[in-house]
């Protein structure tokens, strides 16, 4: 069988067997007069380092099998010989492109575990940040898929709009990615005065340069041939291979765990499911184009009716004691290095909590034994789930396909590799 590895122009012919002892026995081929090309590692269309093996029959895809690891990191077990607040840090570096979501999914695990609830004010400013994240990764999204298949005036623009909400997550956290902004027990500090007119003139220009986006690709002809009636996956096959977010109801699946098990009080705010039933790329990139509107309808509600008060419980034993008392009382000082050095203790007992992340369903598996630090953490990612679509999606579909199919589902590999 003939292997072909881009950048070497050495080919190679490998056995059936040597291939299977090479590779596992998960890379099934076909048939030995198929050609065996080795797809990266490399950005094929995804964020991250990804390595794919694909069985060619001419130019169509017969196999695909993708191989990951190549930014693996440990971080869940790492988190494990953390406290419970050192350990947030690492859950940006999981899903990069929206650091908002990964803290707010562990956080609210953190506090299921412990029996508490974040302020009301504290728990409204989190739904506007995860929204405004969603918004922020979509645009990454958008403009990369956009980019991969030609289109790069999108991906200017898409990163423009970006910009400004990465100067938004600055003023309020300090860093414009690595955020850790969402503390068990509520926030690291209060918004400032500034953020919401920022927030507000964002939701007055945004809505004209979706329309931009649409203009430029919705009925482009060469975006549609690209797209329409390409990686096809039904809501029945959607649901067994286990996908979530926008590639779920691309296929006709209503799910959306902001409705179907609300968290931060997402059932008090008006907002709708974007579904399509067609379950092509064309069908998922529709799906997260209408989310852009509705994360605008969100956040605009939440705005509205932005609390007053704390933005953190009243329990020393979770939350440090404001920066204010540590210049004049001894004992917040002692309380401070305490609770940074030594951490909170924890029940034992464990936790699930899922929230909808912009790639699907993000969740924390938790397990606290009375310590400071946790026992367990694990994380059910949709870019690991979602990845295992690529090869029924891709199967039948021309070569030139792959990176269509692949940006459509929209994946993350430092979630993958954790």
């Amino acid at each position: 069988m003939t292997v072909m590895t881009p950048g070497n122009d050495a080919v190679q012919e490998w056995t059936v067997e040597e291939l299977r002892a090479k590779y596992g026995s998960g890379m099934e081929i076909a048939s030995e007069e198929n050609l065996l090309l080795s797809m990266g590692p490399q950005h094929p269309s995804t964020h991250g380092v990804l390595r794919l093996l694909v069985e060619l029959e001419g130019e169509t895809i017969v196999n695909a099998a993708p191989d990951i690891g190549f930014l693996h990191t440990g971080i869940e077990k790492n988190m494990e010989s953390k406290t419970f607040t050192k350990a947030l840090v690492m859950t940006d570096r999981m899903d990069y492109l929206s650091p908002m979501s990964n803290n707010l999914g562990y956080v609210l695990a953190v506090e299921k575990l412990l029996g508490v609830e974040a302020t009301p004010r504290a728990q409204t400013i989190r739904v506007i940040l995860t929204e405004l994240a969603r918004i922020s990764s979509h645009l990454v999204w958008l403009g990369t898929h956009a980019l991969d298949l030609a289109a790069m005036s999108v991906f200017l623009y898409c990163f423009r709009e970006r910009e400004y909400l990465l100067d938004v997550f600055e003023m309020v956290a300090g860093q414009r990615m690595m955020v850790s902004y969402f503390r068990p027990g509520g926030l690291w500090r209060d918004v400032p005065e500034e953020f919401e007119p920022a927030v507000r003139q964002f939701l007055d220009f945004f809505p004209a340069k979706i329309a931009d986006y649409e203009a430029l690709l919705k009925n482009n002809p060469i975006w549609l041939q690209r797209t329409k009636d390409v990686g096809v996956v039904s809501a029945e096959d959607a649901i067994s291979l286990g996908m979530t977010g926008a590639s779920l109801r691309g296929s006709g699946v209503d799910w959306d765990i902001r409705k179907a098990t609300p968290y931060c009080g997402y059932e008090n705010y008006d907002f709708d499911v974007p579904l399509r039933t067609e379950g092509d790329v064309y069908a998922r990139y529709r799906c997260r184009m209408e989310e852009f509107h509705q994360s605008l309808r969100i956040i605009e509600q939440a705005l509205d009716k932005l609390p007053g008060g704390p933005v953190n419980i009243d329990d020393r034993k979770i939350v440090p004691p404001p920066r204010s008392e540590l210049g004049r009382s001894m004992e917040a000082v002692i309380h401070h290095f305490k609770l940074w050095t030594e951490g909170f203790n924890a029940p034992e007992g464990y936790v699930y909590q899922a929230i909808e992340s912009p790639r699907g369903e993000f969740a924390c598996y938790l397990r606290g034994d009375g310590g400071p630090k946790p026992a367990r953490v694990h994380f059910r990612t949709p870019s690991y789930v979602n990845l295992a679509s690529i090869v029924p999606l891709s199967q039948g579909s021309f070569v030139a396909d792959l990176v269509a199919v692949i940006g459509s589902v929209d994946i993350v590999l430092g979630e993958i590799d954790r």
